[in-house]
């Protein structure tokens, strides 16, 4: 099966949620959130994406996460749990608002099983209460969405590895590969030859592929992950966004679309004159109207 015909799949195949000039998202992908081990790329900014996810409940955001969520290659969710529970807690508040929605990718591909999804994310148990209680019971996965204009107009939200036949295709090999070698390795600096977010090579035939399809089908806008660049292209080229990811050495990047305009943002730590450590959002690029894109 080519990349074309399982892009072309999950369009055909997508969730719809409404887009309108009421509608407010923030979208992150690749967090890799992990078990706090030197291995885990997400816990030197869990404080700052709990902070920001924080600020995007309070404002009345929806939250669309593009998939690798969870790092369910390396680790054991419960152990991912235990690492990130004030993450989770958040995550639930977001779901009991139905303003949560979810998208799988290569790392945590498991979540294309419903039941997988129910044993790890409905329930949770309280070690301070010694109980178990509800967590995101009835949340679900889609492989892609679309976000959909009264006029009828698109944008297409997958995580991208459907344009990387390994990591799609033979994603229980490549996740067999990273738990027993690149782990292990990756503690003494050895990157994953087999990641588009560590490979350039990689990075830019997944990229292309993407290019290709859309330019085959009228333009549509995309936006992924996957590749962790993030990417906001200018009003003359291909509408293909690209939120970034939530494990750069120093921040996190994510695109937010409000007022049917597009932003790419990112969440940071900066010290003041005098010292004192504040977490901040900074514009890179936009606001634009979807207008231009779509």
């Amino acid at each position: 099966m080519s990349s074309k015909h399982r892009i072309t799949r999950a369009f055909l195949n997508a969730k719809r949620l409404q887009l309108s000039k009421e509608s407010k998202f923030i979208l992150f992908s690749d967090c890799h959130r992990g078990d706090n081990s030197f291995a885990d790329d997400f816990s030197h900014n869990r404080k700052i994406y709990h902070y920001a996810l924080s600020e995007y409940y309070n404002n009345g955001f929806t939250y669309i996460e593009l998939g690798d969520g969870d790092e369910l290659w390396e680790n054991k969710f419960s152990a991912i749990f235990k690492a990130n529970k004030d993450v989770y807690l958040v995550l639930k508040k977001f779901h009991e608002a139905k303003r949560l929605h979810l998208i799988w990718g290569n790392h945590d591909m498991d979540y294309k099983n419903p039941k997988k999804v129910a044993k790890n994310l409905h329930y949770y148990y309280d070690t301070i209460d010694d109980k178990e209680k509800e967590l995101m019971v009835g949340v679900s996965f889609s492989e892609a969405i679309l976000l959909e204009q009264e006029d009828g107009k698109t944008v297409f939200l997958l995580h991208g590895h459907q344009a990387d036949w390994f990591n799609y295709t033979f994603w229980k090999v490549s996740r067999f590969l990273v738990k027993i070698l690149w782990r292990p390795l990756q503690v003494l600096g050895v990157k994953d030859p087999t990641s588009p977010a560590q490979n350039h090579i990689e990075l830019i035939k997944v990229e292309r592929k993407l290019e290709c399809w859309i330019k085959e089908n009228n333009n549509q806008m995309v936006i992924t992950g996957h590749t962790h660049r993030p990417r906001f292209p200018s009003i003359n080229e291909l509408p293909y966004f690209n939120d970034g990811s939530c494990v750069h050495p120093r921040c996190i990047t994510g695109l937010e679309i409000e007022n049917n305009q597009i932003t790419l943002i990112k969440w940071h730590l900066v010290t003041s004159n005098d010292g004192v450590m504040q977490i901040k959002k900074d514009v890179l690029e936009g606001p634009r109207d979807l207008s231009y894109y779509i």
